[in-house]
């Protein structure tokens, strides 16, 4: 829908500061994540049909940072898994299904971080961070398996962002300020494979990466354009395709994902561009004279299926994104509720300090989980789903009753 929009239009507001970052969940259409300067990640389910009134209420608050928190990003392959990062110097990744935290990586950077890529199949994330060092981490071991210090020389922040191969690109500046874009094999960060000095703007050039065509397109933030890149594996390895220039600055800019886009259109890139007062999407697209499905533009992509659970990737296993073909468009199936069933402390706490106690403890515990017990909540959370659905019919067939004496007022 475009169109100005009404003011008293209903936002998602249950963080009481300023929220600093936000990602889809990759697994289910309806789901974002949020994390802002309260210190707490929320994780939000938005109606099916869009939100009729104010969403107040999360489907989990997720607290363990102690300072603000500026970035969330949702494992790629696993479901409910998701990572934050604040500005206490952690990485926390959380089982969003218990609302537990599993993994805090708190030792492991000194300064501030800017940003936090998983790889294509979510075994290890890469970090640039304000001491001028890309770190790559195995989450799971809880270790550093490759760093490089003066990635970039500039004080300036930087990006830096996995590739499908493994590879990793960064963007950021040089000891004269000017821009700069890299290519690096975690394997060896002595040298890059490839380094392009860009021009002296101050912006920050933000990547957005397209594993499909292996483009990425560099917004520059306050620039008024997007360059894009093809990485290849010949030299120079990161070749220049084009420019694409509008008159006003981008002040921020948000990605489609691939099987949102219009494939009769041969469209293989949607931003959305943030101006002061309004979002504007840019569409890119390959004119084509045939109207058939462009195979070559469409390689199978990333689908909205989980390869493994929570549970299997904290576990240790790995798996690679599940593929869907877009050949007669994205279908959307039907998003599964997100249901986070919180594990009860009060079981496992022991009442007294006797040893019989604490043995006697997780016994409770287990007994606590048993089927009859599964099945009464089970039953609740079915209740509370009918209940909720009535709910939103009755807010559905009020505002049509309003906007009926609305037109009759007037």
């Amino acid at each position: 829908q475009t169109g100005r929009i009404d003011k008293s239009y209903p936002t998602v507001c249950g963080h009481t500061g300023p929220v600093l970052d936000i990602d889809w969940c990759p697994h289910n259409d309806q789901v974002i994540a949020s994390g802002s300067e309260d210190c707490t990640v929320m994780v939000w389910q938005i109606p099916e049909n869009g939100l009729t009134l104010s969403l107040t209420e999360p489907v989990v608050v997720l607290e363990g940072h102690s300072k603000r928190v500026g970035i969330v990003a949702w494992h790629p392959t696993a479901r409910n898994v998701l990572l934050s990062a604040g500005c206490d110097n952690a990485i926390i990744i959380w089982n969003v299904g218990t609302g537990e935290a599993l993994i805090n990586l708190d030792d492991m950077h000194v300064d501030m971080i800017y940003n936090v890529s998983w790889n294509r199949n979510g075994s290890l994330i890469c970090t640039a961070s304000k001491d001028k060092k890309v770190r790559v981490i195995d989450p799971r071991k809880q270790e550093i398996v490759a760093e490089k210090e003066k990635t970039h020389e500039g004080a300036r922040p930087m990006r830096a962002i996995f590739l499908a191969d493994g590879n990793i690109f960064t963007t950021g500046f040089s000891r004269m300020s000017e821009r700069q874009l890299a290519l690096w094999n975690p394997k060896n960060m002595e040298e890059p494979i490839a380094l392009h000095e860009m021009d002296t703007s101050n912006g920050v050039l933000l990547p957005f990466y397209d594993p499909d065509t292996n483009i990425i397109y560099l917004c520059g933030k306050g620039d008024s354009s997007i360059r894009y890149f093809e990485i290849t594996d010949e030299s120079p390895y990161v070749h220049y395709l084009n420019t694409f220039s509008s008159k006003e600055p981008q002040r921020g800019m948000g990605f489609m994902p691939k099987r949102g886009l219009d494939v009769n259109k041969c469209e293989i890139a949607r931003f959305f561009k943030l101006h002061e007062r309004k979002c504007e999407p840019i569409i890119m697209t390959v004119p084509r004279k045939s109207d058939l499905f462009q195979d070559d533009l469409y390689p199978d992509t990333a689908g909205p299926e989980a390869a493994l659970e929570a549970e299997e990737w904290f576990e240790g296993k790995n798996a690679d994104p599940l593929l869907i073909s877009l050949k007669h468009g994205y279908i959307p199936g039907k998003n599964r509720d997100l249901k986070v069933v919180k594990k009860n402390i009060l079981d496992n706490k022991p009442t007294g300090n006797k040893k019989s106690d604490l043995i006697n403890a997780p016994k409770k515990a287990a007994d606590a989980s048993n089927p009859q017990n599964d099945a009464k909540l089970d039953e609740i959370l079915k209740e509370l789903k009918s209940i909720k659905d009535t709910i939103s019919n009755q807010d559905e067939r009020i505002s049509k009753l309003e906007q009926q004496m609305a037109k009759i007022a007037d």
